[in-house]
């Protein structure tokens, strides 16, 4: 796996060990730009893709009633200096099985690319997925990051999402799920991004709770400093009976950057019920002289605070 040295050196980088991550027993696939670059199917992980000049077309299934144990691993990236990437994927989970997934974006070499990610998510009847999504970007500030992601959660199926932006710029990126819960389902959706200078972020998420007794939770954390900015919208729809979501965004903004934050709820039957909450302000100033107190500096006190709350 010469062609995976890339990879290996990166994640080494980050601090993350490439043996835990590619494995004999581990399900994975591996692109970089339109190029497919290691895959590999286990027992119960079916992974095929299609490279062409216009993407990847990428299907994976979890098949029925299997619990996979080890996560798999979606490791995408470039590596040159200019570029882009479109990724298409169909993900379905079959009834019964569950899974959890690590995607690794990898974007610390280029100056100037582009990542766009197209999903279509199933997760069928009594399946549960754990999808986490952690980007690392460089310095440069001219990545642009594009994923947009249809998701149905079946009957009584659950769904976790994480998403992660907080090393290096941000650049521009543009987010924009919506995630469908049948009855019994549950969808937890949460966001943590940081942005500097002038990163520009831009979070749509939506829960349409549409069958009975479905639960939704969106949560972001986001701080944008400099002249970043931000503007975030968190939409939860109750549309059957006992159906209950929650939206809960909090935002830090410091210098001249600048933050919105937009909790959407709307209830479309009588026994449903969708609460939200938003704050956006400045580090707690409490928080800040405890910190000062213990010998910090003002900046390093704020980043203490600010690393702290996206985890």
């Amino acid at each position: 796996m010469a062609d995976l040295e890339n990879l290996y050196q990166a994640f080494r980088q980050i601090g993350e060990d490439p043996a835990q991550i590619i494995n004999p027993e581990t399900a994975f696939l591996v692109a970089y730009g339109h190029d497919i670059i290691g895959l590999q199917s286990v027992e119960g992980v079916q992974i095929s893709a299609h490279a062409g000049a216009e993407g990847i077309e990428a299907q994976i299934t979890v098949q029925q009633g299997r619990h996979i144990d080890t996560p798999v691993h979606l490791c995408f990236g470039l590596f040159e200096r200019y570029g882009a990437q479109n990724i298409t994927l169909q993900l379905t989970l079959q009834g019964g099985s569950r899974a959890t997934f690590w995607s690794h974006c990898l974007f610390t070499t280029p100056e100037v690319a582009r990542h766009a990610m197209s999903a279509t998510v199933n997760i069928e009847t009594d399946a549960a997925l754990t999808y986490n999504e952690v980007h690392y970007h460089g310095l440069s500030g001219a990545i642009e990051v594009i994923p947009q992601a249809q998701v149905n959660v079946g009957v009584r199926a659950r769904y976790r999402a994480d998403f992660s932006l907080i090393q290096g710029r941000v650049g521009r990126l543009l987010i924009d799920y919506v995630v469908k819960v049948a009855e019994d389902g549950v969808a937890e959706l949460t966001s943590k991004i940081y942005g500097r200078e002038d990163d520009a972020i831009r979070l749509r998420e939506v829960v349409s709770l549409d069958g009975a007794r479905a639960r939704g939770l969106i949560k972001s954390r986001v701080a944008v400093e400099d002249d970043a900015t931000a503007e975030i919208l968190g939409a939860t729809y109750g549309n059957a009976a006992d159906a209950r979501g929650h939206v809960d965004c909090l935002e830090i903004v410091r210098d001249r950057a600048s933050a919105s934050a937009v909790p959407e709820v709307r209830v479309s039957h009588p026994q449903a019920k969708v609460t939200h909450e938003a704050a956006i302000g400045s580090v707690d100033q409490q928080q800040l002289e405890t910190l000062m107190a213990r010998g910090l500096s003002p900046a390093e006190a704020v980043d203490r605070i600010i690393l702290g709350m996206l985890g």
